[in-house]
């Protein structure tokens, strides 16, 4: 048995590093292999890192050398130094095929690249005393099945050569990844695989990132059912697969961070898309797009939360509008409100909802003796929702800054705010729930100059992130159809500058909120 699972492992993961990988996957048109290149030079001074970076993604797109053979550029990383706006490096990465509209490729029609295939681990907690979470590594995949790990201490002198890279099993077919630090496992990212059946079924790859990116264990979801994102948080003894079966029906399956096994499947709503694990490891929460509800999970009692009881819903489950669409979420620890984005029908604006989500707390009311701080319950206004405010069109993404001020939402189209075809950035007060602020895109070239037009975002926003900071915070924009990143303040909700990304945004990420 143990050479059987020997045998496996190593079939399943070959892990090299870029300097001495002969090549990286190209286009689904093909199994070429083409050698990986130098890094380009960092864009600008260095200057003295602040130790918070911006890191996004971004796609070159074909080589125009190879063109006809549909042959990619590597994908590029590109650092920020938040203090100084300046780029510190922009090390190659694996190839990213999967092209936005506004990169025609012989290889057929362009599909949209899943932002959830670039994540960055957390070392630390964020903790309503005001503590944060920093990251040491970051991670990306792609639909072909290579997977690359690189540090984050020292982007100054991160080079391709530095990027380590892993091949997942072949057939894999990866859809996402999350990078938790769960039970005695330890820092785990773990990859949804629908695999491509029948040779090869969908399932979970769990994989260790020390040293070197290794399999830990893989786990099979049911027959028929289709994985999409694993929810988790730092610390938590289990972490949650969502899946659904062909006619949309969800689950959770419990994987216990201790063995690295399914001890519980759960139901949740029609359609799950996504999910949220709170700080404290106390409760997740499953966006269900199909039945427009929130399924919240008990983490401690592995169950639906029994707290939440709406009339005409179901048992732990909190409803929306009819009609929502949820696609994305964020936490405020600070205010213990959850902040859900619904994209609404694609021809109207979309809806932010902030819900209020508190435990009870053994010191208020004082000496409440039925709280368990081991396993708190719900306080008597958990699942309330506070506020339900409009936004732009299509919304696709939400940040919440980290001292629950402010939520800024990615909208694709803002006719209401801004010219009819373009998108813009919402910025919402956490406390009036009301838009306080739009920030409007505009259509940029592809390689314009990224000085042009600098008051606006540059091209249909996609993904945010935000940081804390003095004398202000930033919020980070990436758009499919723009080489542009967006950077802007969020003491005066105006756009500070752009950076080119050398191709167009796919992610954007914070080493620190």
């Amino acid at each position: 048995m143990q050479q059987t699972a020997v045998k496996e492992r190593r079939n399943l993961l070959a892990v090299f590093t870029v300097a001495a990988a002969a090549a990286v996957f190209a286009c689904g048109c093909g199994n070429q292999y083409r050698p990986v290149v130098t890094a380009t030079n960092p864009v600008g001074p260095a200057g003295q890192p602040s130790g918070q970076y911006a890191i996004a993604i971004s796609n070159p797109g074909p080589d125009p050398a190879n063109a006809a053979t549909c042959q990619f550029l590597p994908g590029l990383l590109t650092f920020v130094d938040v203090s100084g706006d300046t780029v510190l490096s922009t090390p190659n990465i694996l190839q990213l095929p999967t092209l936005s509209p506004a990169l025609p490729s012989p290889c057929g029609a362009p599909t949209p690249v899943n932002p959830n295939m670039f994540a960055l681990n957390a070392a630390g907690a964020t903790t309503t005393s005001g503590s944060t979470t920093v990251s040491t590594s970051g991670y990306v995949v792609n639909p072909q099945g290579s997977f690359n790990e690189f540090p984050l201490g020292n982007p100054t002198t991160l080079l391709t050569q530095d990027v380590v890279q892993t091949a997942l099993s072949e057939g894999a077919n990866p859809i996402s990844m999350s990078a938790i630090s769960v039970g005695t496992a330890g820092e785990t990212v773990f990859v949804t695989q629908a695999g491509t059946l029948p040779s090869v079924g969908a399932s979970i790859a769990a994989l260790s990132v020390s040293p070197t990116p290794s399999l830990l264990q893989p786990i099979n979801l049911p027959p028929g059912q289709i994985p999409g994102y694993v929810v988790g948080a730092d610390g938590t003894q289990r972490v949650y697969a969502i899946s659904q079966d062909a006619s949309g029906n969800g689950e959770v399956s419990s994987i216990e961070g201790t063995q690295l096994a399914t001890s519980a499947t759960i139901p949740v709503g029609t359609n799950p898309v996504y999910g949220v694990m709170t700080p404290d490891t106390r409760r997740a929460f499953i966006l269900n797009q199909g039945s427009n509800n929130i399924s919240v999970i008990n983490v401690v009692n592995n169950a639906p939360d029994t707290g939440v009881q709406v009339p005409n819903s179901s048992v732990g489950t909190i409803p929306l509008a009819v009609g929502t669409n949820p696609v994305w979420a964020d936490l405020s620890t600070i205010n213990s409100q959850l902040a859900v984005l619904s994209k609404g029908d694609g021809t109207t604006p979309g809806t932010l909802t902030i819900i209020n989500i508190p435990l009870c707390n053994i010191a208020s009311p004082t000496g409440n003796p039925n709280c368990n701080p081991a396993n708190p319950t719900d306080a008597s206004n958990f699942g309330m929702v506070l506020g339900t405010v409009s936004v732009g069109v299509n919304p696709s993404m939400v940040s919440v800054l980290s001292d629950g001020t402010k939520a800024y939402v990615v909208n694709n189209t803002d006719p209401v705010h801004c010219a009819a075809t373009e998108g813009s950035v919402s910025v919402v007060s956490l406390s009036s729930f009301t838009v306080t602020a739009t920030i409007c895109g505009i259509t940029t070239p592809l390689a314009s100059d990224p000085n042009a037009n600098p008051t606006l975002v540059h091209g249909h926003p996609a993904t945010i992130a935000s940081t804390a900071g003095k004398p202000t915070g930033k919020v980070y924009v990436t758009s499919p159809d723009s080489e542009d990143l967006t950077i802007i303040r969020t003491d005066d909700n105006t756009v500070e500058t752009h950076i080119t990304l050398q191709g167009v945004g796919i992610r954007v990420l914070t080493t620190q909120r």
